[in-house]
């Protein structure tokens, strides 16, 4: 490393730190997510500090076992001494604290963020507490391995930290079952009155969850199971820019896919062939729903179990064909809600209960 390098322990930097509980983005186990900023680490490798890999591996024997990209033991330490950047040495440091402490986890991912210099570090934990602690202790530890003063006596200590946290009480887990679950980039409040009134009495009493996909995002869905999940679109507008683009956007409300049981319902539009597709996979059944049959195409129909339209003046659902007026058609409210409302009630009457 050149030395003009300024010092990691001040350049890294931790700028965000939470824990997920319930299904998220990355991963429908709990994770902790950090976000950090590297400043002249961005253009600085393990393979330009050697003491890095060295240091790491007598603090931390267990990262030979880590994997990696490469696909077999050993593959991680082969990165180091490659060159890999501080974010992603994180992450596997992160995970070997835990392990280090019997915890079983193997999850993690490192992905640029909004900004050059920035970056997402993901990883998985089993107790919270341990894993919020994990990041940070991880990163000082990284911090000291580019600045040459790592030793095994730091990490010694932070996993007795991590042992004695990991004898707390862990945060309960979510288990609250809901009705269904909405989310899409606008008219969600629309679906969810909507949806409301279609049920009538019961609507009053059940659970219906209006779930921004920020909150998604950076907490994780806020119930375990849903008998429904309707996603209105993924014309995302309250989430960074990164996460707007489609295969991100799709991906982050297909978070509420992973809480329907097998054989429940995911009520989407017909055109959002990608989502008809992963609740296909995920064993659930899909009703799809339109303002206008030409966007109701072949492959939808082939795909959906129901289907939510206009049809003179009404919103028409149906199912292999059988159909009826589900409601009329409201003034000033935005149409896609409407029958994504609609759709989603009848297809309730059917839909199995949380397991």
């Amino acid at each position: 490393m050149s030395t003009a390098a300024p010092p990691a322990s001040s350049e890294i930097r931790l700028t965000t730190l939470h824990a997920t509980r319930g299904a998220n983005f990355w991963s429908t186990r709990p994770v902790t997510r950090m976000d950090v900023a590297v400043g002249a680490y961005d253009h600085i490798s393990s393979a330009d500090a050697p003491c890095v890999t060295e240091q790491l591996v007598a603090a931390l024997p267990g990262l030979t076992d880590h994997q990696c990209s490469i696909g077999e033991p050993g593959g991680f330490v082969i990165r180091l001494r490659r060159g890999t950047y501080a974010p992603h040495i994180t992450e596997h440091v992160a995970l070997e604290l835990q392990t280090m402490i019997g915890h079983d986890v193997g999850f993690g991912r490192t992905r640029g963020g909004d900004v050059e210099g920035e970056y997402t570090i993901v990883f998985e934990h089993l107790h919270e507490q341990v894993g919020l602690r994990a990041a940070a202790l991880a990163l000082e530890t990284v911090q000291r391995a580019f600045d040459g003063s790592l030793e095994p006596a730091h990490v010694q200590g932070a996993v007795r930290e991590l042992a004695s946290l990991a004898e707390t009480p862990d945060a309960p887990p979510i288990t609250q079952r809901v009705v269904a679950g909405i989310t899409g980039g606008s008219g969600r409040a629309e679906c969810v009155a909507a949806l409301r009134e279609s049920l009538g009495d019961a609507g009053q009493d059940n659970l219906l969850i209006d779930v921004a996909p920020s909150f998604v995002l950076n907490a994780g869905l806020p119930y375990a199971r849903s008998r429904v999940a309707v996603i209105l679109d993924t014309a995302l507008a309250d989430v960074p820019v990164r996460y707007q683009e489609p295969e991100r956007a799709r991906r982050l409300v297909a978070t509420l896919i992973d809480a329907v049981p097998r054989g429940g319902f995911v009520v989407c539009a017909a055109t959002e062939l990608d989502l008809q597709e992963e609740a296909r996979r995920a064993e659930c059944r899909v009703a799809v729903f339109a303002a206008d049959d030409r966007e109701i195409g072949a492959e939808a129909l082939e795909i959906a179990s129901a289907v939510g339209r206009l049809r003179d003046g009404g919103v028409w659902v149906e199912h292999c064909g059988d159909g009826e007026c589900a409601r009329p058609l409201r003034p000033g409210v935005p149409v896609g809600p409407q029958i994504a409302a609609a759709l989603a009630a009848y297809v309730l009457r059917g839909a199995p209960v949380p397991r």
